[in-house]
């Protein structure tokens, strides 16, 4: 389990590193008309890089207490997540209607739908793992 937790954790990195890429190629990170604040983004990737380090070094050691480590810098990584997401939604729905917009309407929503996805399927492995079920 803790490897499939690995191996969603980093499909969820590429996916973010996806959209963080789109982000800043549009000029989100200049600020303008951006709804996702920049601490916000750093923040999310941080903290969910951090938590990645610690997964791995858990995968190696099984080091109990670095598997609730991982899981505890996941709670605030998806707490942002779910906030960029909500911010997201009402620049996805308005895209349509506006050429220009928000560095983030150029998200593509399978993009986002299956980053969210596997950071949910992540979450849960890991919460799994820590708790030693399917060890």
């Amino acid at each position: 389990m803790a490897i499939a937790a690995l191996i969603t954790w980093v499909i969820t990195a590429l996916g973010g590193f996806y959209m963080l890429g789109t982000w800043i190629a549009h000029g989100g990170a200049r600020g303008g008309t951006s709804r996702l604040p920049v601490p916000v983004i750093f923040g999310h990737l941080a903290l969910a890089a951090v938590g990645l380090v610690v997964w791995i070094t858990y995968v190696i050691t099984d080091t109990g207490a670095l598997a609730w480590t991982a899981f505890g810098l996941l709670v605030p990584v998806a707490a942002l997540g779910f906030l960029m997401l909500a911010r997201w939604i009402p620049v996805r729905r308005a895209s349509a209607a506006a050429p220009a917009g928000p560095a983030e309407r150029h998200f593509p929503v399978a993009v986002v739908i299956g980053h969210g996805l596997a950071a949910v399927v992540t979450v849960v492995l890991v919460l799994l793992t820590a708790l030693g079920i399917g060890g």
